[in-house]
């Protein structure tokens, strides 16, 4: 599988902090105690209840695997995957909330420590699906040698790599051995439950002739019997229990995060924390927590350009249909990546225009931008909805994505959506200026993002 670097906070080069100011203004340096913007706080209630639905739906998943566990029947196995792709509907819609230096992803400051950007948990992507379990070679042969099949030490292998005594799996196993020796040894999260769902969807030589899954709307099938008469079936179904429990407990700890009751004590307990510094409601020793208004909206707007410009666009979208590459699709062993697309670009939306679930926020971002760059926006947005909606009627008639992005298919619309994407992005510097605020093209691109 090819490596790539994800982006977490860190990918904000200095750069930026240095352009926008922030480096001048982090929340711990300074008491910010002030009135804040009213935008943060439709952005703080969007991202209350976004998560609220993303750990509520992880939960169902959770007992669906918990139940698969228990009776690896056809039909619970078959419930298991539905509640799978149920959850990524609502965790979709929470990615535009990353590389704003917020709780999900921020690697430095209180609020790193506070809640341990658990996102490389949470969604990490892409994964070298030999680490976990079996898959067939190019050659046509069984991998070995994998968290499954080793009951022992085991070295996920990389660059500083270190064993881990996985002769049970849990929890504390598979967060020790999450990335690893490198950022494609991802153990928990999200895909990989995915991986062990539906296993490969690939071929090594040509995915067109696709002489693994047969067919262009079919994916992964992993067998039932990996989970029952198989060898390590116990071991695949205790990881995905474990694997659930730690998505549960990570995305709770997001969650509680942007709670609207926040703790007295935010050292002991961060339960709140954030979303009260972000609206600047942080008193006695933890005001100098609070994070300036101006501060917050920077951070913000240059997140969400930064997401919808080099996060998804471009690696998301662009890596696997200039490729082109199936491995290179977010969600590629349940070929859900149409829904991973749709939901992450309604996510930004939702926040821009300060809506979630046919519901009003109040003050929005694309409310304070002038009649020009709402103009702008809109035929952005017009025309992405068009593509996004076409996307998805092909995945469910004609092709699932991985077809898609083959040239003659519908890889023209998908670049051109792309590029869509990025220039809606950049319309975040507009949005920016039209507040106040100073925001340049290099603050909305990741200056780490896949050339191609």
């Amino acid at each position: 599988m090819l490596f790539r670097t994800k982006f977490y906070q860190s990918a904000l080069s200095l750069a930026l902090l240095t352009s926008t100011g922030l480096l001048q203004a982090m929340p711990d340096q300074a008491s910010n105690k002030s009135t804040p913007h009213p935008v943060l706080k439709a952005y703080a209630d969007i991202a209350s209840d976004s998560y609220g639905k993303a750990e509520a739906d992880v939960k169902k998943l959770q007992q669906s695997l918990s139940d698969f566990a228990k009776s690896p029947s056809a039909a619970n196995f078959e419930a298991a995957k539905q509640a799978w792709l149920t959850s990524r509907e609502s965790y979709g819609q929470t990615e535009i909330f990353r590389l704003a230096n917020g709780p999900i992803d921020a690697e430095d400051g209180w609020v790193a420590e506070a809640y341990g950007a658990p996102e490389g948990q949470i969604n990490a992507w892409p994964l070298d699906e030999n680490m976990i379990d079996y898959t067939i070679d190019a050659e046509g042969h069984r991998t070995s040698g994998n968290i499954i099949d080793t009951a022992g030490l085991f070295n996920p292998g990389g660059e500083e790599a270190q064993a881990v005594d996985a002769k049970t799996i849990t929890t504390e196993v598979l967060a020790a051995l999450n990335e690893n020796g490198g950022d494609a040894n991802v153990a928990s999260g999200y895909h990989a439950i995915e991986f062990l769902l539906w296993g490969q969807d690939q071929d090594y030589a040509d995915f067109r002739a696709d002489t693994i899954t047969h067919g262009a709307l079919v994916a992964g099938q992993r067998p039932l019997e990996d989970f029952t008469t198989a060898p390590y079936a116990k071991r695949r179904l205790d990881y995905l229990t474990a694997s659930a429990d730690k998505l549960v407990d990570d995305l709770s700890t997001v969650n509680q995060a942007w709670s609207t009751k926040a703790s007295s004590d935010c050292d002991k307990d961060a339960r709140g924390c954030y979303r009260a510094a972000l609206l600047g409601q942080l008193t006695g020793k933890d005001e100098n927590k609070n994070i300036a208004s101006d501060t917050a909206l920077k951070q913000i707007i240059a997140g969400m350009g930064v997401f919808i410009k080099s996060e998804l666009a471009n690696e998301r979208i662009a890596v696997a249909v200039l490729t082109p590459s199936e491995e290179d699709e977010h969600s590629c062993f349940s070929d859900n990546t149409h829904r991973d697309i749709s939901t992450n670009y309604l996510g930004f939306v939702n926040v821009l225009k300060a809506q979630y679930n046919d519901k009003n926020y109040g003050p929005s971002l694309y409310a304070n931008a002038s009649a020009d760059t709402q103009k702008e926006i809109d035929r952005l947005i017009t025309a992405i909805d068009s593509k996004v909606a076409n996307m998805n009627s092909l995945a469910q008639t004609q092709w699932h994505f991985d077809y898609q992005i083959l040239q003659g298919n519908n890889a023209k619309e998908i670049r051109a959506m792309k590029n869509d994407m990025r220039k809606l992005g950049n319309t975040m510097v507009m949005v920016a200026k039209n507040m106040g605020l100073s925001l340049t093209t290099d603050d909305v691109t990741d200056a780490e993002e896949t050339q191609l």
